[in-house]
């Protein structure tokens, strides 16, 4: 009926989550954290990092709009990465414990999970793959295909990390390309 509420109640899926702000530069998971939340990026850019035995660090991973944003397959681990905010972000967090025992239960969970667990798989064995197996140049392009659109939102720095090469190589590299583009 027109100009009637809809009292109804939020899904289960809706129930469990609630809005977390973090700030350019906070922290979502620091590692050694127990990892109790699972969340989904609305707004931002967030990287996974840890730190070699000199404490430099290592960007593993960037997580955009859209992407599920956890540390560890399993809730309950203590981390190994470190989750930081590249911008001021939104993200619809839940507890992880609680979402993983409706997995199985709730249809609607169980896609969700499934279908974002396979894609950070694919992301986490494309990075390995890489890193073993690709010249400077190749990686590049495989994070451009993986991160459509951060080239710009990122400092350069990071997607040097990333890929395991310096920032000179960086630049080199992505004189390569825009030749190669040519």
């Amino acid at each position: 009926m027109p100009g009637r509420l809809n009292h109804s109640k939020p899904s289960l899926n809706e129930s469990l989550h609630h809005l977390e702000v973090l700030k350019r530069g906070t922290f979502f998971l620091e590692a050694g954290q127990c990892c109790v939340k699972i969340g989904q990026l609305q707004k931002g850019v967030l990287r996974g990092f840890v730190q070699d035995k000199n404490g430099d660090e290592i960007t593993t991973h960037f997580y955009q709009e859209g992407d599920m944003v956890v540390a560890s397959f399993l809730p309950n681990m203590n981390s190994s990465v470190t989750i930081q905010a590249l911008e001021d972000c939104q993200l619809s967090v839940a507890n992880y414990e609680e979402v993983m025992l409706q997995v199985n239960k709730n249809l609607e969970i169980t896609a969700v999970i499934n279908r974002e667990f396979q894609k950070l798989h694919k992301q986490l064995q494309s990075r390995l793959v890489s890193l073993l197996n690709r010249s400077a140049l190749e990686k590049y392009e495989i994070f451009l295909s993986d991160y459509p659109g951060l080239l710009n939102r990122i400092p350069h720095y990071f997607i040097a990390q990333y890929l395991g090469i310096t920032p000179t190589q960086l630049s080199r590299v992505r004189k390569q390309f825009i030749n190669k583009c040519k």
